[in-house]
């Protein structure tokens, strides 16, 4: 006799995100009625913005807005179509020209996500043969893109080096076999910046080439906002940057940057710039007014890590546990789920917007509220999300001095 399995079984057994909806702790797919950027509107109640990647702020910037609105004009809303057949416009080879002169670089490429542009990279330039070394704690894409590039996967502990060289020393030691570093210039949870120079050390001893995912760190860190590979002077050691549109530079889409031979190579083979629709008019026009903001404007770059670096040593003295990269992520740690979500709530019904962080986002154990900052956020509403940072860490008991504060709804950790 044969026994069926309903595919669709497991959808019966995951009951987590219900149970938090019905305490009233969901805490995603929140729907933001209105935004002025630093601020945003939820159900009628105005919140700090203390949880979006628009680390410049240039979501509202008048010259950004006004691009794409121009773009929307002439082009429309659509491609419709890839960029392989119909869906290739003049401006987005001259986004691609300006990006390679910008990075420094040959060429680079545009996909349609930054998620794809890490799918199409990894999957056309490695396969069965190769290796791929990647830090454990690379953003989610970057293990996707790896697995359908079908490579063998080789994790490292979070910025571990010796534990990258010895898995580099023994794959070198069973012959000859392409291999490929893959690392976040700045991780995304925790803020952290990768060793990169230690890295491409350890890459030029073994004879392996160097992708860095610069998402969160261009615009951001390097004297002209290159990112990660700037701000550690290893810009010549790099083989590939990727980026993506949806942070610093305030639109959608993703990029990779690199020598002329290898860009054109991806570009012929990478199913996920080859089988989907091509950035819309107005997002590939605003990701170029960002960028033309990121290079006239470079005090936005001091100002952010400013305000990042303000919140970040108020929150020490408060007594919360953050970490101290000089990013403008600034993680609060709270180490269990039920308090961080209890956490979370209690921030937001006093008025502050945050990103509560569990597992498979972070290791188990390590659940965090992901903060983040822009250039645009005020003194005045930093030092409010001050304020609303300890008394809800009183409210939960995250402080050793806590003491219950008036809080209509805040939650108790069940």
């Amino acid at each position: 006799m044969r026994i069926d399995v309903d595919l669709f079984d497991k959808c019966d057994g995951f009951t987590r995100a219900r149970d938090l909806q019905a305490h009233g702790m969901y805490p995603y797919f929140l729907p933001i009625s209105g935004s002025e950027g630093t601020e945003v509107e939820i159900e009628g109640r105005r919140l700090v913005m203390a949880g979006s990647n628009n680390y410049l702020g240039l979501t509202h910037h008048p010259h950004v807005v006004e691009s794409a609105r121009r773009a929307l004009e002439t082009f429309g809303t659509s491609c419709t179509g890839s960029r392989f057949l119909n869906g290739t416009l003049e401006l987005h080879e001259v986004l691609e020209r300006r990006l390679a002169k910008f990075l420094g670089r040959e060429a680079a490429l545009c996909f349609s996500t930054g998620f794809q542009t890490n799918l199409g990279v990894i999957a056309s330039l490695c396969g069965r043969e190769d290796v791929i070394f990647c830090d454990r704690e690379n953003h989610a894409s970057i293990f996707d893109g790896a697995r359908l590039s079908f490579a063998e996967v080789r994790k490292f502990r979070h910025g571990d080096m010796e534990d990258l060289e010895r898995q580099l020393r023994r794959v070198s030691e069973s012959g000859p076999r392409g291999k490929l570093i893959i690392v976040d210039g700045v991780f995304s949870m925790m803020g952290d910046i990768a060793d990169l120079p230690s890295i491409v050390r350890l890459a030029r001893e073994y004879g392996a080439r160097v992708l860095v995912d610069e998402a969160h760190s261009t615009g951001v860190l390097g004297k002209n906002g290159r990112g990660a590979v700037e701000h550690c002077g290893v810009e010549a050691d790099v083989d590939l940057v990727l980026g993506t549109f949806s942070k610093s530079f305030a639109s959608l889409g993703g990029f990779v940057a690199g020598t002329e031979r290898v860009i054109h190579y991806i570009k012929h083979h990478a199913r996920s710039l080859i089988f989907s629709a091509s950035i819309p008019p107005s997002a590939a026009a605003a990701a170029l007014a960002a960028l033309d903001v990121m290079e006239t404007e470079p005090e936005l770059r001091v100002r952010v890590m400013a305000t990042a670096h303000y919140v970040r040593s108020q929150l020490t003295e408060i007594g919360l546990r953050v970490t101290h990269a000089d990013t403008p992520i600034v993680p609060v740690l709270v180490g269990d789920q039920d308090r961080l979500f209890a956490y979370w709530k209690t921030l937001f019904e006093f008025g502050l917007f945050t990103n509560p962080v569990t597992a498979p986002a972070v290791p188990a154990g390590g659940d965090l509220i992901r903060s983040s900052y822009m250039a645009t956020h005020s003194r005045a509403q930093c030092d409010r999300a001050l304020d609303i940072f300890e008394r809800a860490a009183r409210t939960v008991g995250l402080l050793e001095s806590a003491t219950p504060a008036d809080c209509p709804g805040a939650a108790t950790g069940t």
